[in-house]
């Protein structure tokens, strides 16, 4: 859905219910986010970095000495290629590079079936909003995908990171241990999790979509425009498109008020847990763009983060 779309809701929402327009006000207690950049690599150099945002302008950004860089595997950012889609990390009001994801992309879906015997091809379903799509696990990384991803075969959940490379999207990275239930089995949520609550925990992970905001699983289908909307075991209430969620990463503290920008009915599948920092209780609650993520605190290459979400 537009962003756009999503203002024009929140606003009308707001007129008939008596609420302020403008987005939630973060307080001292909420940790500053992170500046956050994408676009597609022009020039680069051991100290200097060009690119083109996704608004079309040049940044010059300086790249810290400490700076990290991942294409497919840890690099030098000096060694990554011109023309290719970044998103970095920065500190400084967004002028000194912190760390760069260069061609990252994530592999979520339901499997729809195998071909192949050293490289596979898997076909995915990545839910009505995202259609299918083909990803290749090449053989040197096939023994760590299905070591974590046991089932590869159709009605499973399937979850990677990994690079596009000249169009064709290579899994990398399993980005969590897949489920063992069918993609249509999903658990309930626990008794103890059922009612409103003004808090709830769970993990927070990223997906393969560039407008600011979050993805969300408990929406109506007729608000979603999807009938495969409203399951979850982590106990979330239903909320319409355009409201705002807090989401805070409880790993270090930073928290921003981000829209709901559409249905995150594969994400609501997975009733997994997040390892970092701790464990997180079961389910995904929300799916950030990778920017938002990365403002967040996020690592892309690790998948998530542990969350906790409220009503804005």
């Amino acid at each position: 859905m537009p962003y756009r779309t999503v203002d024009r809701r929140r606003a009308l929402a707001a007129a008939v219910l008596g609420r302020d327009t403008e987005a939630p006000r973060l307080t001292a207690d909420d940790g500053m986010t992170l500046d956050a950049v994408s676009g597609e690599i022009l020039d680069v150099s051991p100290h200097l970095i060009i690119v083109e945002d996704d608004d079309g302008q040049e940044r010059r950004m300086v790249i810290a000495p400490w700076a990290t860089a991942w294409h497919g595997t840890s690099v030098a950012p000096a060694d990554l290629p011109v023309g290719a889609r970044v998103v970095i990390r920065a500190l400084r009001s967004g002028t000194v590079v912190d760390r760069i994801w260069a061609n990252i992309t994530r592999m979520t879906g339901v499997i729809l079936g195998i071909t192949g015997k050293r490289d596979l091809t898997v076909e995915l379903d990545c839910g009505p909003h995202r259609g299918r799509r083909s990803v290749v696990v090449p053989y040197r990384t096939s023994g760590r995908i299905r070591v974590r991803h046991p089932q590869l075969e159709a009605g499973y959940l399937f979850d990677a990171i990994g690079l596009m490379d000249a169009g064709t999207a290579l899994a990398q990275i399993p980005a969590t241990s897949q489920p063992p239930y069918r993609a249509k089995a999903v658990p309930p949520p626990p008794p103890a999790f059922r009612g409103v609550q003004s808090k709830i925990s769970g993990a927070a992970a990223w997906g393969d979509f560039t407008e600011p905001g979050v993805t969300y699983p408990m929406l109506e289908s007729a608000d979603a425009d999807c009938e495969d909307t409203g399951r979850s075991c982590a106990g979330l209430p239903y909320l319409a498109v355009g409201s705002m969620l807090f989401v805070r990463n409880v790993c270090d503290g930073r928290a921003n008020a981000l829209p709901i920008i559409g249905c995150g009915c594969i994400a609501g599948r997975f009733c997994d847990r997040c390892l970092e920092c701790g464990t997180s209780p079961r389910g995904r609650l929300v799916e950030l763009s990778a920017t938002s993520y990365v403002e967040l605190g996020g690592d892309l290459i690790k998948g998530c983060f542990n969350a906790r979400v409220g009503l804005g």
